[in-house]
């Protein structure tokens, strides 16, 4: 049987805008990627979703952001290796206000800032570097082939090879972003048999029709995709019918 971690970005309303539909998403992934601040997410969200991944035994993570609320982190901003290694710092520093450092399986940049690290050296160095200074026993959720990959193993990092449910890739493994048509995919059917083809051949079909391999320990879905939840639910059909166990990053990767 084929074991794989499902996991989703959670917790990312704001104030009194809610967004996504966190309370049933969670009943069906393995790992939360819970919004610290600056992208989405507040005081607040972050005590209800804390609360709403331990009631389910969904593993807890950080998902911080370059600091872009008006953007929800999806615009590059041109930072310092140390500006980048604070912020990761300091938002993994509220998660673990709220849950304890014991209690926090991984952490996984959002938006923006994960789409630098898979290319940009210096980023992804500062992103490994602010992670195992907090501690080394904390997941570095990377993406799939990537040179960041590559680098968080050399520097002895703990990692989670990710790749996307409902997000095209590029010929090299990157997500084709989400200016162009099409990136997002929302057809749950596509979603469901795209991904039980990764796990079974560990190959997918790229956005161009070029077909790539893929080694990967975590599927991303995420939460504000048109439908997540009947993407989550076909999803979880399709790895009862294949055999194939939902489980934390940490019952993998071991």
């Amino acid at each position: 049987m084929n074991k794989i971690d499902l996991n989703a970005d959670i917790g990312e309303s704001f104030g009194s805008y809610k967004l996504g539909y966190d309370e049933e998403i969670i009943k069906y992934i393995s790992s939360s990627n819970i919004a610290t601040g600056f992208h989405a997410g507040d005081h607040n969200w972050i005590k209800r979703t804390v609360d709403l991944s331990q009631k389910y035994n969904v593993a807890i993570g950080a998902h911080p952001s370059y600091p872009d609320l008006a953007g929800f982190g999806r615009r590059d901003m041109d930072l310092p290796p140390d500006e980048i290694e604070n912020l990761i710092k300091y938002q993994v520093g509220a998660l673990i206000g709220f849950v304890g450092l014991e209690n926090i399986a991984h952490v996984k940049p959002h938006g923006a800032l994960y789409n630098k690290a898979v290319k940009d050296e210096k980023t992804a160095k500062a992103i490994i570097n602010a992670i195992k200074s907090i501690s080394n026993d904390l997941i570095h959720v990377v993406l799939a082939g990537s040179m960041w990959e590559k680098l968080a193993t050399d520097l002895g990092a703990k990692i989670s090879r990710e790749t996307y449910a409902d997000r095209e890739l590029m010929e090299d493994g990157s997500l084709c972003p989400r200016s162009v048509d099409g990136s997002v995919i929302e057809d749950s059917q596509k979603i469901s048999d795209r991904t039980i083809k990764m796990i079974k051949k560990n190959e997918v079909i790229t956005f161009n029709g070029e077909k790539i391999k893929v080694d990967f320990d975590s599927i991303c879905l995420h939460g504000d995709t048109k439908g997540a939840l009947d993407i989550a639910k076909s999803l979880n059909k399709s790895f009862a019918e294949n055999n194939v166990i939902v489980t934390s990053m940490s019952n993998i990767i071991l």
